[in-house]
């Protein structure tokens, strides 16, 4: 059965219907946690993030736009796994020179979009730091500014005020490189 009669069969609660895009979607939903989890939930936590992002569609069947369907799921599923992240305080110390942000890492670029993700990576890796594991902190470890403020002995504000600049100018590096 096609997206849009799930959801709409969704929206009128046919329990039948969230049965079927529970079996569909459970692998990208999945997959969505695992990633931006990386290693920081164990198994029976990421269970429970899946099914909360289940439970969150099941809430809200009435407002969902049948044609975003995967889309909304993704967004939850994103969501759900961050709030989880910010609860279990994932590690305070994060060694950039460790970091490698892998192909995985950023899991909305999908294959048709190689060069753009390429394209951030570079960027990404030529920013100086701090700013550079603001970023990262921020993005890649879903860190709160306030975690991150205090791992780097800042001004919460300074954090912010960094974050955002560097967002303009990663915006325009990519609008200048054509995306």
């Amino acid at each position: 059965m096609d997206n849009l009669k799930l959801a709409e069969r969704l929206k009128k609660h046919d329990e039948r219907a969230l049965e079927e895009i529970i079996r569909k979607y459970t692998p990208l939903v999945s997959t969505i946690i695992y990633n931006i989890a990386s290693g920081w939930l164990q198994k029976q936590d990421v269970e429970e993030v899946v099914t909360d992002v289940f439970v969150t569609l099941w809430r809200n069947a009435e407002g969902l736009q049948p044609e975003k369907l995967h889309s909304y799921l993704c967004c939850i599923a994103k969501s759900r796994a961050k709030d989880r992240l910010r609860k279990q305080k994932g590690p305070e110390l994060v060694d950039i020179s460790e970091i490698d942000i892998a192909d995985e890492t950023i899991i909305e670029l999908d294959s048709e979009n190689k060069a753009l993700k390429q394209e951030l990576q570079q960027e990404i890796r030529q920013i100086k730091q701090p700013d550079q594991e603001i970023l990262i902190r921020y993005y890649f470890y879903y860190q709160s500014v306030s975690k991150i403020a205090a791992a780097l002995e800042m001004n919460v504000e300074t954090v912010k005020s960094k974050l955002q600049r560097t967002r303009t100018k990663l915006r325009t590096a990519l609008q200048n490189r054509g995306y």
